[in-house]
């Protein structure tokens, strides 16, 4: 291939088209099929290509770029769009007899004096979207909204990874098409967008069809990026029933487009069989890492389809088979209140213990205030708890019929429970706070999080010392780790002389960390490791930073008004300040390490990393490598170059073995990088 210097603006396009081509593909493998070809280095290296010529030649820019997907400028609002075929909702039945009474109808509809063949699928909690693509390439998304016409939220959907922007080799007669699927967020991304809401102290999503709702309501496609919302696709619009013969046919014909489909559809005859196999994905469903609330039951034939029509509202030929939720009833034994890093304070209900969905619940979070009020709950009700959205147990109502006048109502304290500074409520938030930073409970908090892994890595300084650290007066700041000594340390109790040397020795270790850790370590808020990361590139020390207005925190990668505001905050905070200052005259690493990057042997290799290691922690094993330029996973996949491995290694041993990964030892690392 030509160097770019040396190309015409023919070539450029062309190579412009070859590199979309190939990061699409690449995209299926990965996120369609699981089975990526080339490295995470190697497929940086085509993006970064492709961004670069990009923004050299403007005039070639496509909407179906995949550099597209992180969300283009902020929208003024959602058009309203038109739907030339209604996006009918499907009628929900609640139990196995209303399931049989819809099989009868189709039947007697059809005349059928056999069992009907049915396709059925889990059905996914999410948000109804409709997408076309014009000759392959993505054009439209739009929300379902009355189901006549809904809002134009393609810059939104463009942002779901998963999602091709052109399909893969589609023939002429599926270039141009019209097909439906459901937005949704799955368990995990659910509960990290949660946890850092209550951080925050911004209302929680009830659910994840709540949070996906919610996120595709937003006006800014970069922010809808970091939501990573998900899609499955399952049909095609009804002007394209006499092309394809069954939706189960439909169903392949959408994965060969490379769009993602969900997995356990079936093709069963007869309404007893489909009711075995809901019964049976009844049982595993708890197991998936998304929200299925019921089962998807449709007429295969798609002709019978067409005989069977539609009502105003729905069609006759579909119903949605809805699960029960998963509740449980027992007593609210108490409340209390918790007070976190950040000084919000949460009320947590205490529960006598009770099984649900696997797991045994003695306690939930009522979150706030407010959520306390609209419950009505007090102590001593006998309460009903559920999953809410099959993910966070909750308190959903209480038994008034259960009353007897014994029981209690709810205070929220207008006292910090911990230090007994007074609460406050801050105009944009539903959260209370303690704004008191010296107040013990969050202390504990922000030295644990100083002391973790990905922070300071301070080893043996975990949840127990530290609250007898800050009980007893010794830690006070950050800067109170860095005055213990062995034998203040080894006077506590179950506190020997072995272990207060092994925590002074890391403790002194952890004042050279990497700047980006100190970053983090500080708790700021919205700042997570990967934000420390960014401006520890940015700046050359702490100092640089406190020196930033919010304007320029503004222009930080990954910021945004909050950010940038807690950041400047936080570094024009005087007892902060004196702290920093603390840690600096400790000689706590404050600035960059602005070295010359030495030899690379490991660029270009993957490494996962399975069991006990002699030699090295976790952290001291992956800083070497990505010193030395090669990059760490959790995942042992095709893609993975080699599996370290130490005593009692896990799972991944035995699918590395499956996937012929190369296994080595500690031993056989060290020789790697000779």
């Amino acid at each position: 291939m030509l160097p770019i210097l040396f190309m015409n603006k023919e070539q450029i396009k062309k190579r412009i088209e070859e590199l979309k081509s190939s990061i699409n593909k690449h995209n299926y493998k990965y996120y369609i099929l699981a089975e990526p070809v080339i490295t995470d280095e190697q497929y940086d290296k085509l993006y970064r290509e492709l961004l670069s010529l990009e923004m050299q030649y403007p005039e070639f820019l496509s909407s179906d770029s995949p550099t597209r997907k992180v969300g283009g400028e902020p929208l003024k609002g959602f058009k309203s769009i038109e739907h030339p075929i209604p996006m009918l909702s499907l009628d929900n039945t609640y139990n196995f007899n209303e399931l049989r009474n819809f099989d009868k109808r189709v039947k007697s509809l059809l005349s059928a004096d056999t069992d009907i063949e049915y396709s059925i699928e889990p059905k996914i909690d999410g948000v109804a979207v409709r997408i076309v693509y014009d000759k392959g390439l993505f054009v439209l998304a739009a929300s379902r909204g009355n189901g006549t016409i809904g809002d134009d939220i393609t810059e939104n959907i463009k942002t779901i990874k998963r999602l091709p922007l052109r399909l893969i080799d589609a023939g002429e007669d599926l270039k141009d098409i019209d097909i439906r699927g459901e937005v949704f967020l799955r368990k995990d991304t659910f509960l990290e967008i949660n946890m850092k809401r209550e951080e925050a102290g911004d209302k929680l999503f009830a659910n994840t069809r709540n949070a996906a709702a919610g996120s595709l309501k937003l006006l800014n496609p970069k922010e809808v990026a970091k939501r990573n919302l998900d899609i499955f696709i399952h049909s095609f619009s009804g002007k394209l029933f006499g092309k394809i013969i069954t939706y189960s046919q439909t169903l392949k014909k959408l994965e060969k487009l490379g769009l993602p489909i969900i997995k356990y559809c079936r093709v069963i005859k007869g309404i007893d069989n489909v009711i075995k196999y809901i019964n049976e994905w009844d049982k595993i469903r708890d197991n998936q890492n998304y929200i299925t609330d019921g089962m998807v039951i449709k007429v295969n034939k798609l002709e019978y389809c067409k005989t069977l029509g539609s009502t105003a509202k729905s069609p006759r030929w579909a119903i949605a088979y809805k699960f029960k939720a998963k509740q449980v009833e027992t007593i609210l034994k108490d409340v209390i209140f918790q007070v976190g890093r950040t000084g919000v304070v949460t009320p947590v209900s205490i529960l006598e213990p009770v099984s649900l969905a696997g797991s045994v619940i003695s306690r939930t979070t009522l979150h706030n205030e407010d959520e306390i009020k609209r419950l009505g709950i007090k102590i001593g009700d006998r309460v009903i708890v559920e999953k809410g959205g099959d993910v966070i147990p909750k308190i959903v109502k209480y038994d008034s019929n259960s009353r007897d006048g014994s029981e209690i109502d709810i205070k929220f304290p207008n006292k910090c429970p911990i230090c007994g500074s007074y609460l406050v409520k801050y105009p944009d938030e539903v959260a209370v706070r303690c704004d008191n930073i010296s107040c013990q409970a969050q202390l504990k908090k922000r030295i644990e999080h100083f002391a973790e892994r990905d922070a300071m890595d301070i080893r043996g300084l975990g949840e127990e010392l530290v609250s007898k650290l800050v009980d007893k007066g010794l830690i006070k700041d950050f800067s109170s780790i860095y005055e213990l000594n062995e034998n203040i340390v080894a006077s506590l109790d179950r506190m020997g002389n072995k272990s207060a040397r092994n925590l002074i020795y890391s403790i002194e270790e952890s004042k050279q960390r990497d700047f980006f850790r100190i970053i983090y370590a500080l708790g700021i808020r919205y700042v997570g490791i990967n934000l420390a990361k960014v401006l520890a590139r940015r700046f050359r020390d702490i100092d640089e930073i406190k020196c930033m207005s919010c304007e320029d925190l503004l222009n930080i990668e990954g910021s945004g008004e909050k950010v940038a505001k807690s950041i400047y905050n936080y570094f024009h905070n005087e007892q902060n300040d004196i702290v920093i200052k603390k840690l600096m005259d400790l000689r706590i690493r404050m600035k960059r390490e602005d070295e010359t990057i030495g030899p690379q042997p490991l660029k270009g290799f993957t490494f996962v990393i399975t069991g006990t290691l002699k030699k090295y922690s976790r952290s001291e094993i992956k800083n070497k490598i990505e010193n030395l330029g090669g990059k760490i996973t959790d995942t042992v996949s095709k893609n993975t170059s080699y599996l370290i491995f130490g005593e009692n290694p896990g799972s991944k041993f035995n699918k590395a073995l499956n996937l012929n990964v190369k296994i080595i030892t500690e031993e056989e690392f060290e020789k790697l990088i000779i």
